[in-house]
């Protein structure tokens, strides 16, 4: 068995972490979005299909957890869920601190 490791912007802790979990008191959001970052970055896309059971199941957290998680993602921008339907529930991960060249 191999360990893969995963590069994590400096921006996601230094910045996203202290304002998801201390501002706005949800480390739910905060993981959730950390485990669609990883899901993506294994994908190797910027959206990934995957469904809130399975966030849920994968995380530890609620699916109640999970929903009000990508609620908060959703407006703060960090996540975009306007293509996603029950039956393909597609959940594109945003790095607003990213400039596009």
């Amino acid at each position: 068995m191999s360990i893969q490791t995963c590069a994590v912007d400096a921006y996601v802790i230094d910045v996203l972490m202290p304002d998801l979990v201390g501002h706005d008191r949800s480390p739910a959001a905060f993981v959730v979005y950390l485990f669609l970052l990883r899901q993506a970055t294994k994908a190797k896309r910027d959206a990934v299909s995957i469904s809130l059971q399975t966030i849920a199941t994968k995380t530890g957290l609620s699916k109640s957890s999970v929903q009000l998680a990508i609620r908060r993602l959703s407006r703060r921008r960090l996540l975009d869920t306007s293509s996603a339907s029950i039956a393909n529930p597609q959940r594109r991960i945003l790095r607003p601190w990213i400039r596009p060249r």
